[in-house]
């Protein structure tokens, strides 16, 4: 493999002088000094995807919006919002995350299906920007919060607009059997609702179709059915001012081929053309997925009777993309094989204690030996974000690189800090 030729996922993750490295960094120097497993990313790929999305829109009234679920670290979200992104989140800890980052409250937009009315007041305890709301109880409880706050909310109300997004089923979330939003026949109504009620000034549609998604056709059928029901409430007498599109650009994880961001764009213009709204967004996958990279150490070789198995440090609990989506991740060896090497078929899995515990099955490897690292690619959203402590496992550190530079930006727990979450009962405390 040449020196500097990239591995799958962003070109900043390139083979130099024989070893993977992440920008300047080797990722073998990482996994000397914080052990494995661990992730990392690279602020370069994720300042690269940001400008390119920003770039695209540079001509058009937008927002970008960080999608915060994607991955939660204050590192992270502090390094978007230094670009200028906003963020969305989907409760009060995400909130609390972006706030302590540095995003401004009025660049913060708050969705989500489920909202408390601790989370309702802390969001306009803050003064974000808008509140997504997805039902018309939501509606009446927000009205009855932020009156007793003697606040306005600024509203947008999620729409459901039944189009299929052709992704994983557990990531679609536009369609009329999905939990999310107001379907379109009864929207209308909501709104004349919203501007009725005390405490409420609705400003805007809001729209999500899933995650993944890598065409362009779902997006356009969506946002197409979102701008006829902003011009049949213009004709109502309900003026909105933002159009609020939600997130969802798929990324390259194996041999998809995502629509690229200029070819979004056009569309997105071709659709809009003629509003005099605001837009909004809410990349999370796509800013950061391809960005990072979780490292793994390889345990044993397995033989067995009909299967090679390789056991890693790495587990469900770490990525659980593998076993809650059959999610496929490119997998390669942190030192370069010879192109010459033999690959042969092997299961790629971890060591907890479930069969589910599978990061790839029959993957055509090359020959490691225990002890060498792996690079488990495209794990940069809902990888930590997603990971536990199951097992009674330490969660994997994290990590960011900056050129030559790395640093920690979230360490691993010890096993006292871990235990030290339990507490005992007072009747089981003696003896």
């Amino acid at each position: 493999m040449s020196e500097l030729e990239a591995a799958p996922g962003a070109p900043e993750f390139a083979y130099r002088q024989g070893e993977l490295s992440a920008e300047a960094v080797p990722l073998a120097r990482i996994a000397e000094a914080v052990g494995t497993p661990f992730y990392c990313y690279s602020s370069a790929a994720i300042e690269r995807r940001y400008r390119s999305f920003a770039a695209a829109f540079a001509d058009r009234r937008a927002g970008i919006c960080y999608a915060v679920k994607a991955n939660s670290n204050q590192a992270v979200i502090r390094l978007l919002a230094r670009l200028g992104a906003g963020a969305d989140v989907v409760s009060e800890g995400e909130l609390r995350r972006a706030l302590a980052a540095g995003v401004p409250p009025d660049r913060i937009v708050f969705s989500g299906i489920g909202k408390t009315e601790a989370e309702m007041r802390s969001a306009l305890a803050a003064g974000i920007r808008q509140i997504n709301v997805e039902s018309e109880p939501e509606l009446s409880l927000l009205s009855a919060v932020a009156s007793a706050m003697g606040r306005t909310a600024e509203i947008a109300i999620r729409v459901n607009p039944d189009v299929d997004a052709r992704t994983h089923a557990k990531i679609a979330t536009g369609k009329k059997e999905n939990k999310f939003g107001i379907d379109l026949a009864h929207a209308p109504g909501a709104f004349r609702r919203a501007a009725q009620l005390p405490g409420l000034a609705p400003v805007g549609i809001a729209l999500h179709i899933g995650s993944q998604l890598t065409e362009l056709v779902p997006f356009e059928l969506a946002y197409g059915r979102a701008v006829e029901l902003l011009r049949a409430l213009a004709a109502d007498g309900i003026a909105l001012r933002r159009l609020d599109l939600g997130g969802g650009l798929g990324i390259r994880y194996h041999n998809e081929r995502p629509p690229a961001i200029e070819d979004y764009a056009a569309m997105v213009k071709r659709v809009t053309d003629g509003l005099a709204v605001e837009l909004e967004f809410e990349p999370g996958r796509w800013l950061v997925g391809n960005a990072g990279v979780l490292v793994a150490r390889v345990l044993y070789v397995k033989d067995g009777a009909s299967r090679r198995f390789l056991i890693q440090d790495a587990a469900m609990n770490d990525l659980i993309r593998p076993s809650l989506y059959d999610a496929w991740h490119e997998i390669v060896p942190v030192r370069a094989p010879d192109d010459r090497a033999e690959r042969r078929p092997i299961d790629v899995v971890g060591p907890v204690c479930e069969t589910g515990d599978s990061f790839a099955a029959q993957r055509p490897l090359p020959q490691v030996a225990p002890g060498e690292l792996l690079a488990v690619m495209s794990a940069g959203a809902y990888g930590a974000a997603m990971s536990s402590s199951y097992n009674s496992r330490l969660m994997v550190p994290e990590v960011l690189v900056r050129g030559d530079r790395f640093a920690i930006i979230r360490p691993r727990p010890s096993y006292e800090e871990l235990l030290s979450q339990d507490r005992m009962p007072d009747w089981l405390a003696e003896g």
